[in-house]
């Protein structure tokens, strides 16, 4: 297990920083505070320790151990599991990887249990241990600060994917055969960020009533609608991609068949044109087998053709090459071969 930071927090200060989890337990017990512990990707013994020693519900921790959890928020007792997706933009591949993050809130503990790269944690944690007042209210303040660092995070996703849809539609109009593949992949990121971010308002807005009544400053509370303000801001922008993406792809649906009738068109233009050209090839070769014809009957010798020693014979043959040639050039001029 890597446990990336571990601490205990008095009155919105850290007080000590325990090389184990047992030395946590036994601070927070003897000292009180809070305790904040952040893990990366625990195995199912070291899971199943902090559970005993935090009473976490089991049903709760089976969802951490097998991971692949929708973004949720539910309560056991006093202890509140938050699951939610961060996300971030890879520039290099130009893909959104999705990660997941386990978050159990008690009275005098948060634990945090990350299954991927995002987010960034110890940004949360520079700025909670630079605003003691905000610090110093417990686990409620880390809980919105995570929400709200998981929130930011989603911007450059959001500014990435804008990008991706913006040279997509460059793609469509420049007839690229590649664009169908993009747009699918890029339709199927697009709906697991609405299933990232989907729940996240309700969530915050379920967070937001337990807070009624439970001492949480008031400005902690306006903090966290100001996040869910953004949230909906982003789920507004996501779901445009999505309809956008499905007019592209009928756009380009109708372009590739545009394309297609065009290069159909063209064929049967050069088809016909060729089908023209045989025509006055076929229409010269006739007129010009019939001269052969009779020059080949004249040029067969018999002894016994009487046109072979009449005087008139030689005039004849010609006349009747031309008369043909005529004939057949005229009926084929009225049929518009020629």
């Amino acid at each position: 297990m890597t446990i990336v930071d571990n601490a205990v927090y008095v009155d919105g200060c850290r007080a000590a920083e325990p090389s184990t989890l047992d030395s946590t337990f036994d601070l927070l017990r003897e000292h009180g505070g809070m305790a904040w512990i952040g893990l990366y990707r625990p195995s199912r013994h070291e899971i199943d320790a902090v559970a005993a020693e935090f009473d976490l519900h089991q049903l709760a921790v089976e969802d951490t151990v097998h991971a692949h959890q929708r973004p949720k928020l539910e309560q056991y007792g006093d202890v509140v599991f938050t699951v939610l997706r961060p996300a971030r933009y890879l520039d290099d591949v130009e893909e959104v990887e999705f990660g997941e993050l386990h978050v159990f809130t008690g009275p005098d503990f948060l634990l945090t249990i990350r299954h991927a790269e995002s987010p960034d944690l110890a940004k949360v944690r520079a700025r909670l241990e630079d605003a003691p007042d905000l610090l110093r209210q417990g686990p409620a303040a880390v809980l919105y600060a995570i929400f709200d660092q998981v929130v930011d995070e989603y911007e450059p996703v959001v500014l990435g994917l804008e990008n991706d849809i913006d040279e997509i539609e460059d793609q469509v109009f420049a007839g690229d055969p590649a664009v169908s593949r993009r747009i699918y992949a890029l339709t199927r990121e697009v709906i697991d960020f609405q299933r990232a971010t989907h729940p996240l308002l309700e969530m915050i807005r379920s967070l937001d009533r337990r807070f009624t009544g439970k001492g949480v400053d008031e400005e902690l509370r306006r903090n966290l609608r100001d996040v869910a303000d953004h949230v909906i801001k982003i789920i507004e922008r996501v779901d445009g991609f999505r309809v956008l993406l499905q007019n592209i792809l009928t756009v380009n649906a109708t372009l590739v068949g545009q394309r297609q009738n065009d290069e159909m068109q063209r064929l049967t233009e050069t088809s016909l044109a060729q089908s023209e050209e045989v025509k006055k090839i076929s229409s010269w070769a006739a007129i010009l087998f019939a001269p052969t014809f009779v020059s080949g009957v004249y040029g067969m010798n018999f002894s016994r053709m009487p046109e072979l020693h009449w005087a008139l014979g030689y005039p004849f043959a010609l006349g009747l090459m031309v008369l043909v040639g005529l004939g057949l050039y005229m009926v084929f001029r009225r049929r518009g071969w020629l």
